[in-house]
């Protein structure tokens, strides 16, 4: 029982404390001491503690359960220096991407699995990317995993000298890196197409700001528009990543003398943003206006929003992107590689035929 457990280890806090007091010494225990409570080797017990795949499921019990037992800690700053490896991939992950979010949790999954770890260094409206890049080599990653990274393809370059760079979400055309990413123009085209197929050709876009992955959805949506035949219906809002964007694009579409039969967004949050304008406007969404975004993050998936959107598969970008990294430092792999995944339409309540 977990609350026994508690006590007696409450109570050998105390013994310790007495016996520290008596004797002068308080002995931590070591690697060593796990493997005779177990009876296997170092190298075993080690293998098990650090994550890596190899021993049964039952032998990692039996570890565990003993470093539990004898309050035994991994020193990875011993074991990092020891090896000389540190074992760890740096990720940059922008917190305001609700996307983000979701392939750091896969990559930490798929980056447990090879016996690797993550580094995490944040963007922040005061901590640009450079800073949050040096922090990961600060850190000693072996590798840095980029999501949407802005920076030019030259200074990626350069960085990839340092250690081995993947980025992730964006194209890069003009650099030799290591890329994996989802075709956002294919995405974004695939919502017209959605759109034009319930009837709608008034379709408005709400833009993404600078960059390249906005450039692709962008160009995607202007592509799609004239595939359609519906060049003079083609009308692009300023935005950018955030819901306030989606927010300000709605409403000045409610200033306008009439409202289009469908918004299409940059990302997932934007329309999220839209969605929450047209309900205070007593707009009803898909009744009178069809809404869709873009990435299928977690929010999107809610019942409040019920938000029709394109996913980019987060669990297989991530695989993608921690096998890469692998392939860079394990396997001696110095030929840049692009992974371009298909977008896949998630068709749900924010989008119907117009009225």
């Amino acid at each position: 029982m977990l609350h026994e457990e508690i006590c007696r280890g409450e109570a050998q806090v105390g013994n310790g404390g007495s016996a520290h007091h008596q004797n002068g010494a308080h002995k931590r225990p070591r690697l060593e001491d796990v493997a005779a409570r177990v009876g296997l080797s170092t190298a075993s017990v080690s293998l098990v503690l650090r994550g890596v795949p190899g021993p049964s499921e039952r032998t990692r019990q039996r570890v565990l359960k003993a470093a539990a037992d004898l309050g035994y800690q991994v020193d990875r700053t011993a074991s990092t220096l020891a090896s000389r490896r540190s074992r760890l991939l740096g990720v940059m992950v922008d917190i305001h991407r609700p996307f983000h979010a979701e392939l750091v949790e896969h990559l930490h999954t798929a980056a447990e699995e090879v016996g690797y770890d993550l580094v995490l260094s944040t963007q922040t409206r005061t901590r640009d990317e450079h800073t949050a890049v040096e922090t990961l080599l600060a850190f000693r990653s072996e590798a840095l995993i980029l999501l949407g990274p802005t920076a030019p393809a030259d200074t990626l370059a350069t960085l990839d000298n340092k250690a081995p760079v993947i980025a992730v979400g964006r194209r890069i055309s003009d650099a030799a890196l290591d890329v994996v990413r989802t075709a956002d123009d294919d995405g974004v085209g695939q919502l017209v197409d959605h759109l034009v197929g319930l009837g709608h050709r008034e379709i408005v876009y709400v833009d993404g700001g600078k960059g390249v992955i906005a450039t692709d959805r962008r160009r995607g949506y202007r592509t799609a528009m004239r595939r359609h035949g519906l060049d003079d219906h083609i009308r692009i809002l300023h935005g950018d990543h955030t819901e306030a964007a989606g927010e300000r694009a709605a409403r000045k579409l409610l200033e306008g003398d009439s409202l289009p039969t469908a918004v299409l967004t940059y990302n997932d949050p934007s329309a999220i943003g839209v969605l929450a304008a047209l309900a205070r406007a007593g707009v009803s969404v898909p009744g009178e206006v069809s809404v869709a975004g873009y990435d299928d993050d977690a929010l999107s998936r809610l019942s409040c929003f019920n938000l029709t959107t394109v996913s980019q598969n987060a669990e297989e970008q991530a695989r993608h992107a921690v096998t890469a990294a692998v392939e860079r430092l394990d396997q001696d792999r110095t030929e840049p590689r692009e992974v371009v995944l298909a977008p896949r339409l998630v068709v749900r309540g924010t989008t119907a035929a117009p009225a």
